[in-house]
């Protein structure tokens, strides 16, 4: 597993966390029926929600097309994966429009 954004040890904490809840450690948020493509996005960055889950951040599309799992298409072009409409896109422009 790769963790990516996060500090080693912080890491650890999280990947042993998913496996001791039975969860499997994730990159992104994925939406029920959905297998997002993460090489057509522009990043793997990904943050701890208010609920404590892990969400892709916002990226881009290398295609062109909405990515799967995306919420929300933010004002500077970039997708958002957020799960609650509070913040999202705060840092990129704004939401432009929900998907």
């Amino acid at each position: 597993m790769q963790c990516i954004g996060l500090k080693a040890a912080r890491c650890g904490v999280a990947v042993v966390a998913a496996l001791l809840v039975g969860m499997s450690p994730a990159f992104a948020y994925v939406a029920p029926g959905t297998t997002p493509n993460e090489a057509d996005l522009s990043n793997h960055n990904t943050y701890t929600n208010r609920d404590g889950n892990t969400v892709h951040a916002p990226a881009r599309s290398l295609s062109g097309k909405a990515p799967e799992g995306a919420t929300a298409r933010c004002r500077d072009g970039s997708y958002s994966f957020s799960r609650h409409h509070s913040g999202t896109c705060s840092r990129h422009g704004g939401v432009a429009s929900w998907l």
